[in-house]
């Protein structure tokens, strides 16, 4: 028997979705979407969304203790699965900024794939 799996992509921004509509609802966070981006509020909303996945970025690379050139010991540790919740976090906050646009998980992919053949291209060029 085959099970059929549900579009991961498309479950991520279900999930996602789905706690930004409990957090609006149980603390007023995100308010209504899709925002109407020419709207200052809006742009504010957005960008401050999107500056929260940022800071989880840092918080991820705070993981990486052995990048300094000019170190001359070595500090191996890594915390792989700490690493990979800040990662996860960060992406959930860049999810939520696009579904604060109206951006699905097909328009991304789209855009992803788009943007895939461009990169591709740019490598065969010599970018």
């Amino acid at each position: 028997m085959t099970h059929l799996r549900p579009d991961r992509l498309q479950e991520i921004f279900t999930l996602r979705e789905e706690f930004m509509r409990e957090i609006a609802d149980k603390r007023g966070a995100y308010g209504t979407w899709p925002v109407d981006i020419s709207q200052k509020k809006s742009q504010q909303l957005v960008r401050e969304v999107t500056l929260k996945g940022v800071e989880e970025i840092f918080e991820a690379l705070g993981e990486l203790k052995n990048w300094k050139n000019h170190r001359l010991s070595e500090n191996t540790s890594f915390n792989r699965e700490l690493f990979l919740e800040e990662m996860v976090d960060s992406f959930n906050y860049f999810t939520a900024a696009l579904i604060l646009l109206g951006v699905d998980s097909e328009e991304f992919f789209e855009a992803f794939l788009k943007k895939d053949v461009i990169i591709h291209k740019r490598l065969e060029e010599g970018y």
